[in-house]
């Protein structure tokens, strides 16, 4: 879908959970400001509209977050700006987003911001994929560390060569994930809330891949069993023999954000910024007589959104949702290969092993 001329993109949020309230929100503000500000690198190219950020939740009761103007139904939300001219940033859970991605494409929303993962099986990835088409929906998935200063970064070490070819990857997305898991179930699974970033993100940097292997763990804590939300682990050869591995420990005492790309000649160790209370992200090159540590500012969802926004204000195309359905039928395989055994569970108490149950390289 191509539309021209459009001067300023209206903002509307639907879903005021955490990623709705504490990332997008936080997110646009610092972006629309950018904007606005006569020293902002994007402020011709993203063309924010004036209007209030508009936000619609089912759940939530006034007062509404501060910059936010809440309304009571998407159809109020229709009525109060011009769908044609606005970018819904949609923040609802996977098992809540296709009956609400048909309510706003019937009301004439079509540049859609879906937050990960696009769906959590083939056949709600279908039902997505089939109101993109019917309604000719131009959506976009959250893939922020795909506008990583960082990622651009191993990007320019695999296509420069100078340590030789990639041979392997490492990821790593550990964080505490307790009562959420416990008291939540907006994520089926482990594999549903860390590693679609991470698999996107392998899929950028060495291209296609096969499912090797899988594996994940149930929570146990407090007396409570949460199935499949331990932690999860998979294996990856690309097109390109590239072997990956990704783990997700969701019991981890501390967060981490971690990438390791091995080369024929030299070792790149990198460190995306763990939250949003700081931006900073870090990167170790190693190779024969060589040692280095880089620091560096890395806003990837600012950047991400400031991107986004001046395709949907200019009429470009995107890139499609290739790479994000191939998450989803790469993260259903190994969610199929995990149920035909047991999961391991990770037991808390006292002094436990974080990563016990876990693969020995987590």
């Amino acid at each position: 879908m191509k539309v021209t001329g459009v001067r300023m993109l209206h903002t509307l949020i639907v879903g005021l959970g955490r990623s709705g309230r504490k990332l997008h929100l936080p997110t646009l503000l610092r972006a629309r400001a950018l904007a606005a500000s006569a020293d902002g690198d994007h402020s011709a190219a993203v063309p924010f509209s004036a209007h209030p950020i508009l936000a619609f939740d089912r759940r939530l009761t006034p007062p509404p977050p501060a910059g936010v103007t809440l309304v009571r139904s998407l159809a109020e939300a229709a009525a109060t700006i011009d769908p044609s001219r606005t970018v819904v940033h949609l923040c609802t859970p996977p098992y809540a987003r296709a009956s609400t991605l048909n309510e706003l494409a019937g009301l004439g929303f079509r540049r859609i911001l879906v937050e990960k993962p696009l769906a959590t099986d083939l056949f709600g990835l279908d039902v997505v994929l089939r109101l993109r088409r019917r309604w000719d929906l131009d959506l976009t998935v959250t893939a922020h560390w795909l506008a990583s200063a960082l990622t651009e970064r191993l990007r320019s070490a695999i296509r420069d060569g100078d340590l030789g070819a990639l041979r392997s990857m490492s990821i790593v997305q550990h964080k505490p994930r307790f009562q959420r898991s416990r008291h939540r179930r907006d994520h089926p699974t482990a594999f549903d809330v860390e590693i679609p970033h991470s698999l996107r993100l392998a899929l950028d940097l060495a291209g296609r891949a096969h499912l090797l292997d899988a594996s994940w763990s149930d929570l146990v804590f407090g007396g409570t069993r949460v199935p499949a939300m331990g932690g999860a682990h998979l294996s990856l050869v690309h097109a390109s023999g590239v072997r990956t591995d990704i783990s997700s420990d969701l019991t981890s005492p501390v967060r981490e954000r971690r990438i390791t790309l091995e080369f024929e000649e030299g070792t790149l160790t990198g460190h995306y910024p763990c939250s949003d209370a700081d931006d900073t992200a870090q990167l170790r090159t190693r190779s024969a007589g060589h040692d280095s540590r880089e620091l560096f500012t890395d806003d990837a969802l600012t950047a991400f959104l400031l991107r986004v926004y001046d395709r949907y204000a200019t009429g470009r195309a995107g890139d499609g949702l290739t790479g994000h359905s191939d998450v989803v039928r790469l993260i259903t395989a190994a969610k199929t290969l995990c149920a035909s055994a047991p999961p391991v569970a990770v037991q808390h108490a006292g002094a436990a092993s974080p990563t016990e149950g876990l693969p020995a390289h987590v």
